[in-house]
C-alpha cells in the first residue's frame, strides 16, 4: 500500500512539474521563425538600441585607456567640453556598420545551437530545466565566437575613433582607420585582442544565458506563471532577469575587458616592441594595481545591465514579431 501511495505521489509530482513547464511562457525557437523578417527587424531594432547605449561605451573606453585614475563624471565633462555631444558618438558609424552582420551571426548561432542542443539533451533524458540551462550555455559560447569574427575588427576601429580628440585626430573616419591599421599591422592588427575577446565573452555568454534561463524560471515561480500572458509582466520578468545576469557578467569579466581594450587601442611603433597580453597587463598593474583593472566598472556595469535588459526584451519581442503564422498557437 505504501509503495502504491509513494508511486502516486511521484506521479502527481511529475504531473505538476509538467504542468508548470507547460504554463511558463512559450519559447519561440529557431524552427518557428520567419528568418527574413527576423534579420531585417533585428537589424532595425538593435541599431536603435546600440545608438541609445553607445555614449556609455565611449565613457567606459576612455576610463580604461586613460593612465591617471579619473571619475566617470569628470570624463563625461571632459568629452562634452572638448567635442560636445558629437564626442559621445565618435566611431558610431563604424560600430553600426559592424553591428548588423555581427548581430545576425550572433542571433543565428544562438538560436540554432540552443534549438539543437536543447533537443539533444531532452532525448538523452536530461530534465527540461537542466536541458534549457545547458542549451543556453552552449548557445552563448557559440554565439560569442561567431560574432567576434566580425566584431573584433569593428571593435578595434571604433575604439580608436572613440579615444581620439578633435584636436589630434589621426583617423578621418572608419574607412581611413581601416586602411591605416591594415597598412601598419596587416590583418593581424584588425584582429588584435581576438583571442582575449573569445576568452572574455565565451564564458561570459555561457554564464549569462544559463543564468538568464534559470533566473526567468525562478521569477515566474515567484510572480506566478499564470501572469505570463500579461505583456507588462513578461517584459518585467525578462528585463529584470537580464539585468541581473548582465551586471554579474560585467563584474566577472571587467579585468579581461580592460586589458583587451588597451591592446586594441594601442598604436604600434617600429621602434617599440609590439604590445602583448603580458606587457599590457604588467603596465596596467604598474599604473594602479588591481584597481586599475576595474576602471570604468561603473559605466560598464550600468551599460551591460541596461543593455542586457533592453537587448533581451527587444530580442524576445523580435522573436515574437518574426514567428511564422500559427506557430505560437
Amino acid at each position: 500500500m505504501s509503495f502504491s501511495v509513494a508511486g502516486m505521489e511521484k506521479e502527481r509530482g511529475a504531473a505538476a512539474a509538467v504542468e508548470e513547464i507547460r504554463r511558463l511562457p512559450a519559447e519561440v525557437n529557431w524552427e518557428m521563425l520567419d528568418k527574413s523578417r527576423f534579420f531585417v527587424l533585428g537589424a532595425a531594432l538593435f541599431s536603435g538600441v546600440s545608438a541609445a547605449l553607445y555614449p556609455a561605451v565611449v565613457v567606459k573606453t576612455h576610463l580604461q585607456v586613460a593612465p591617471p585614475p579619473q571619475a566617470a563624471a569628470a570624463t563625461v565633462r571632459a568629452i562634452l567640453g572638448r567635442d560636445g555631444l558629437r564626442g559621445f558618438y565618435r566611431g558610431f558609424g563604424a560600430s553600426l556598420a559592424g553591428t548588423v552582420p555581427a548581430r545576425a551571426l550572433y542571433m543565428a548561432a544562438l538560436e540554432a545551437t540552443k534549438s539543437s542542443v536543447g533537443s539533444a539533451a531532452v532525448r538523452f533524458g536530461v530534465s527540461e530545466p537542466a536541458a534549457s540551462a545547458v542549451a543556453s550555455a552552449a548557445a552563448g559560447v557559440s554565439a560569442a565566437v561567431a560574432a567576434q569574427v566580425v566584431w573584433t575588427p569593428v571593435d578595434v576601429i571604433s575604439q580608436r575613433l572613440m579615444v581620439q580628440t578633435s584636436a589630434a585626430c589621426r583617423y578621418a573616419g572608419g574607412a581611413d582607420a581601416f586602411r591605416k591599421i591594415l597598412a601598419a599591422d596587416g590583418v593581424r592588427g584588425l584582429y588584435r585582442g581576438f583571442g582575449l575577446s573569445i576568452i572574455t565573452y565565451a564564458p561570459s555568454n555561457a554564464v549569462w544565458w544559463a543564468s538568464y534561463a534559470m533566473a526567468q524560471r525562478f521569477a515566474w515561480r515567484v510572480v506566478g506563471a499564470d501572469r505570463s500572458e500579461s505583456y507588462p509582466a513578461l517584459m518585467a520578468v525578462q528585463g529584470a532577469s537580464a539585468a541581473v545576469a548582465g551586471g554579474a557578467a560585467a563584474l566577472v569579466t571587467m579585468p579581461l575587458d580592460t586589458v583587451k581594450t588597451r591592446l586594441q587601442v594601442m598604436e604600434t611603433d617600429a621602434a617599440v616592441a609590439r604590445p602583448t597580453l603580458g606587457s599590457t597587463m604588467r603596465g596596467l598593474l604598474k599604473e594602479g594595481g588591481w584597481a586599475a583593472c576595474y576602471r570604468g566598472l561603473g559605466p560598464r556595469w550600468g551599460s551591460m545591465s541596461l543593455s542586457a535588459a533592453t537587448m533581451v526584451t527587444t530580442y524576445e519581442l523580435l522573436k515574437r514579431l518574426s514567428a511564422k503564422e500559427g506557430s505560437l498557437g
